[in-house]
């Protein structure tokens, strides 16, 4: 059984939740989606516990791309720049140097895993059917499956061709509406589930509130509100 984590977002004890739930029903590997220090109060930590976890495949998202120094489409608003600019900060050479190698996607039997769509770590797919869902998709290669993330809000539909689009949420940060950390759980046969776990939240909002920068304040009130306000 494989866990599917995304969007960890330097959230240490959402992840450590997420974690014990997963080896509680017997979780042997796990897919990483992407988005693992930035916006969060304990990136260095953060990766260091992934880096522990076994038989655990690694895909990139834009946050690690934003690490690597390509900024172009970071959006210019109080949370974004500053934050990568601390990420970059907190994250030593070689750890930097490992995230900004990794791939922008992965294929597990049928399932092909991106970080926000198939060909962008930036453009993704909704709840509800939109017109760019067939050019978001692009070619996938005969997979039945994409999983991805980046929206932050945990879904599953049929999408163009009656590919199946699962986005497993976020871990370290929902945008929901529903605080609780966000995964998802692949079966030996196949069978996808989507599953939260509650961690303590304030443990996190007080360390972003302790962190001394503005734009920690802020991603604080978005734990706060499960959504950004």
């Amino acid at each position: 059984m494989l866990a599917v984590l995304y969007d960890l977002h330097g959230n240490l004890p959402a992840l450590d939740a997420v974690i014990d739930d997963a080896a509680a029903a017997g979780v042997e590997g796990y897919v990483l989606g992407g988005d693992y220090a930035g916006f969060g109060a304990w990136p260095r930590q953060t990766v260091a516990r992934l880096e522990r976890l076994p038989n655990a495949t690694w895909i990139a998202g834009n946050h690690e791309r934003w690490l690597s120094g390509d900024e172009h489409d970071v959006p210019p608003n109080p949370v974004a720049r500053p934050a990568v600019r601390a990420m970059r900060r907190d994250l030593d050479a070689e750890t930097t140097a490992r995230l900004t190698a990794l791939p922008s996607t992965a294929r597990i039997g049928d399932t092909l895993f991106c970080h926000a769509s198939p060909h962008s770590d930036m453009r993704s797919f909704g709840p509800g059917v939109e017109p760019e869902d067939r050019e978001r998709l692009g070619d996938v290669g005969g997979a039945t499956r994409v999983v991805f993330g980046h929206t932050h809000v945990q879904f599953r539909r049929t999408g163009p061709a009656g590919v199946e689009l699962v986005n497993p949420g976020s871990v370290g940060l929902p945008f929901d509406g529903d605080d609780r950390a966000a995964y998802a759980r692949i079966a030996g046969d196949g069978t996808l589930t989507l599953h939260r776990v509650a961690y303590d939240t304030q443990l996190t909002i007080a360390a972003l509130e302790d962190h001394g920068e503005p734009w920690a304040a802020i991603v604080a009130g978005w734990v706060r509100a499960a959504r950004p306000v």
